[in-house]
């Protein structure tokens, strides 16, 4: 399966032996890309107006906002996943939709709403896969996470209607038991925050029988209540690339993945509110903020307008 989302394959080799299998990405050549950039415009490789380590500075801070953010919305996340044969038709897919929402108690929980029977059989999903899918596709770049990584200014590049400064981003080292994103962002030159990330996941495992493998992936943002950039839609496409050990032969896995997030709503607010000298923001039962729309010039057309649907 999947993405540079990372995800866990399991691959049955012979009847009654099941080998695990996982998404990343390594040094060696584990799987192929499709082309997911299609449509950007040229790469300038331009000096910005500002300095880069400012740029740098200011979008790092803004997805540590972002990260804050995030954690006051509730959402639905639908995930597809399919396995192609030689003729680039399914012949596999898993699907699932998850409300991501806070019970009573103001604790975040995900409750599945649809999750047809899986039909993959060259592949299958794990647990692995699904933390993932909530962890890994909709990668950020903290202030504190930036400082595992060598992050390069490469240029500008306009995507439909938005200017952006592109950086490379790769782990500095790579540690046992780690995973990291490697690839490239795409940095708002107005907003000053991450609209696009285009990468995997790594390091991959290929160990002989042990094999752990992601696809490469794309993830869209959008402005959500005019302040912040949150995933909309993510895709990962590539053939993986599994060598035989173990009983098992030597294998290609056209895999695709999309995830879309959708329903966002404000669950809670993190402004304070003060009365008379007192903080009084917590009295009184929760409400639920419904988001407001962005003003249509805030819109981005950096996510296709009609994601896929089930």
């Amino acid at each position: 399966m999947s993405q540079a989302s990372p995800l866990r394959l399991l691959r049955c080799a012979v009847p009654g032996i099941v080998l695990l299998w996982t998404t990343a990405l390594s040094a060696q050549v584990s799987a192929t890309s499709m082309p997911l950039d299609a449509g950007f415009g040229r790469l300038h490789p331009n000096p910005p107006s500002i300095p880069v380590a400012q740029i740098i500075k200011e979008f790092t801070a803004k997805e540590s906002l972002f990260q804050a953010a995030l954690n006051d919305y509730t959402w639905t996340r639908t995930v597809k996943v399919e396995t192609l044969d030689s003729e680039g038709k399914p012949n596999g897919e898993y699907y699932q939709v998850v409300n991501i929402y806070y019970d009573r108690q103001g604790q975040r929980k995900e409750r599945v709403t649809y999750a047809p029977e899986s039909t993959l059989t060259e592949v299958m999903m794990t647990e692995q896969d699904f933390s993932d899918i909530a962890h890994r596709l909709p990668f950020v770049l903290t202030t504190e996470g930036a400082r595992q990584y060598n992050i390069s200014y490469l240029g500008e590049q306009r995507i439909d209607k938005i200017h952006t400064w592109v950086f490379s981003v790769k782990p500095k080292v790579i540690e046992k038991h780690h995973r990291y994103f490697q690839g490239r962002v795409w940095v708002d030159e107005r907003e000053h925050q991450i609209v696009v990330a285009d990468g995997k996941n790594v390091p991959d495992v290929m160990k002989r029988g042990h094999q752990n493998l992601s696809v490469p992936f794309i993830t869209y943002r959008q402005m959500i209540d005019g302040q912040y950039w949150f995933p909309v839609y993510t895709k990962g496409d590539g053939i993986l690339h599994f060598e035989g050990g173990n009983y098992s032969m030597s294998q290609n896995v056209h895999l695709r993945e999309e995830v879309t997030y959708t329903n966002y709503h404000r669950f809670r607010s993190s402004i304070q509110v003060f009365y008379g000298g007192k903080n009084i923001t917590n009295n009184g039962s929760k409400t639920k903020n419904q988001p407001s729309s962005a003003p249509p010039s805030q819109q981005p057309t950096t996510v296709p307008q009609s994601p896929p649907q089930k």
